[in-house]
C-alpha cells in the first residue's frame, strides 16, 4: 500500500503502547505518521502539520475525545479532516453520541488492523470525492459568474 505514502495520519493515543502499535502498523502499511500522547498535543499537532485524517481515543484524561473533535471542528483549518474514534465501550448509546458529535467513524477496542485500514481507506476516499466535488463546483460557479460579468460589461 505504497500508494498512500502521501497521506498524513495523525494518532491522538494516551497508551505509548497502544500509540506505539498504531504508527507501526500505518508506518508500515505506507502512510506517514506522526503521534500525540494526549489531546492538546493532538489538537496542536493538527494544526500544525494539517494531516489527511485523525485516529483519537475517545476516553483520555485532561482533554477526551470529544473535546479535541469540538476545538478541530471549529478551526477552519481543520474542521474538515475526517476523524476516527477508539473507544473501549460498545453500547448503542455510545455509538449514537461519538457519531452525534460529529466523529466520522468510530471504532471499538479491540480492533483489527485490518478494520482499521478499511475505515481509514472509506474515510479517505469520501475526502477525495468530496475536494473533486468542491473543486468542480468551484470551477462552474467562477465560469457562470465570469460569463455573467463580461455580458453585463458589453451591454
Amino acid at each position: 500500500m505504497m500508494q498512500e505514502s502521501s497521506k498524513k495520519i495523525l494518532v491522538i493515543e494516551d497508551d505509548a503502547i497502544s500509540r506505539s502499535i498504531l504508527l507501526y502498523g500505518l508506518e508500515a502499511k505506507g502512510f506517514y505518521t506522526i503521534g500525540a500522547q494526549n489531546g492538546i498535543v493532538g489538537i496542536q499537532q493538527a494544526q500544525e502539520h494539517l494531516p489527511n485524517l485523525v485516529i483519537c481515543n475517545f476516553m483520555m484524561p485532561d482533554i477526551d475525545g470529544y473535546r479535541v473533535l469540538s476545538t478541530l471542528r471549529l478551526d477552519p483549518a481543520t474542521a474538515i479532516i475526517p476523524l476516527i474514534f477508539l473507544a473501549c465501550r460498545d453500547t448503542k448509546g455510545d455509538f449514537r453520541k461519538i457519531m452525534n458529535l460529529g466523529a466520522d467513524d468510530y471504532l471499538t477496542k479491540p480492533y483489527t488492523l485490518e478494520e482499521l485500514l478499511r475505515a481509514i481507506a472509506a474515510r479517505l476516499e469520501k475526502q477525495a470525492f468530496m475536494r473533486y466535488w468542491c473543486t468542480t463546483n468551484y470551477q462552474k460557479i467562477s465560469a457562470s459568474l465570469s460569463s455573467s460579468t463580461t455580458s453585463s460589461v458589453d451591454r
